[in-house]
């Protein structure tokens, strides 16, 4: 595919093809770290899982909520990512910086408070009369949210991931 770009008064011809857009992702160091991150999370998650109740939960791979967060994970490794790839002086980091403390706020305010929210009001569903109207309501999602040891735990995930990745990088293009 080609692309022809107007910047300014001159006019840049881009060539792209599928090959080298799937190497380019493939080799992407911080879309790796976030997604590796989040994988470790959900893993930790779905083996903690099994080891407490001795038989396999799917769900625990993909759900939200429990130890660590894996969207802490994932935003933490991003933004070290893009740190050691762009510099941590730039506007880059500063984006996914911000974005990594929203989503942790996030996690640990009101997403925490909406999964508290849901287990008061399913309780309040258990107890109507099998006659009311609400009785056979589908209960609320509880585990929405995370406690701020869950949100530092998936930080730190997300951090030590990154680095990782990034001492890796240096290994071997020191090699090659």
């Amino acid at each position: 595919m080609m692309v022809e770009m107007a910047t300014g008064s001159s006019t840049t011809t881009i060539q792209n093809s599928g090959a080298s857009l799937s190497s380019s992702i493939l080799t992407n160091y911080p879309l790796i770290s976030a997604f590796l991150a989040f994988a470790i999370a959900q893993s930790i998650k779905f083996f903690t899982s099994w080891y407490k109740e001795r038989r396999w939960d799917l769900k625990q791979l993909i759900g939200s909520g429990g130890m660590p967060s894996s969207h802490s994970a994932t935003v933490a490794a991003l933004a070290m990512a893009v740190g050691f790839q762009e510099g941590f002086g730039g506007s880059l980091f500063s984006i996914a910086l911000i974005l990594a403390c929203v989503v942790m706020y996030d996690a640990t305010g009101v997403r925490l408070q909406a999964g508290r929210q849901a287990e008061v009001l399913n309780q309040i569903l258990y107890e109507l009369p099998a006659e009311h109207p609400l009785s056979e309501s589908t209960p609320l999602r509880e585990l929405l949210g995370h406690t701020p040891p869950q949100v530092i735990a998936g930080g730190l995930l997300g951090l030590v991931t990154a680095v990782t990745g990034h001492l890796i990088t240096i290994l071997t293009t020191s090699r090659s």
